[in-house]
């Protein structure tokens, strides 16, 4: 797989979606749950999200249970648990796994694009954050501790590279 826009994901209506619909448009690519210690940058996404949507900015959010089981709700309850906590209306997608022989095939292969602390491969937490360029490229991997208002500059950098819009 030569960049992101080659995978196919899960909704969380079980829908597939292409990410080759995101071409031309940064990505911040994120997983996540609803009882975690970090679960308050579900407010920080939204608030990018909000900012620089129109400029081409696309969260995706990818539930996960593998940390702690701080993600045990259905896929319908985690949506309303977002929308009803954070106002979240970036798409949250189906629970996935992001390590694991069951794995989601696009976290491999972001894993394998950027690793973490001391170059390992597996994710440690909920909410780290994969920041995906306009040809489907990781750019860079943030760690769970890391707010997303912390790399606002990258993302800013990111943006400005978007063929302008007509």
């Amino acid at each position: 797989m030569a960049n992101v826009h080659q995978f196919k994901v899960k909704t969380a209506t079980g829908e597939m979606i292409d990410l080759g619909q995101f071409r031309d448009k940064v990505l911040l690519i994120v997983n996540t749950a609803s009882q975690c210690g970090f679960t308050p940058q579900y407010q920080e996404l939204e608030a990018l999200h909000q900012q620089y949507k129109d400029q081409g900015l696309v969260v995706l959010a990818f539930p996960c249970n593998q940390f702690g089981g701080q993600e045990p709700a259905s896929d319908q309850a985690i949506q309303q648990f977002c929308q009803l906590n954070y106002g979240v209306s970036f798409p949250v997608l189906a629970k996935i796994n992001v390590n694991g022989p069951e794995a989601e095939p696009l976290f491999e292969y972001l894993k394998d694009q950027a690793r973490g602390l001391l170059k390992t491969r597996a994710i440690k937490w909920n909410f780290t954050k994969f920041l995906v360029n306009k040809d489907g490229v990781v750019v860079k991997r943030y760690a769970p501790r890391t707010k997303p208002g912390q790399f606002i500059d990258a993302i800013r950098e990111e943006l400005a590279l978007l063929p302008k819009q007509q």
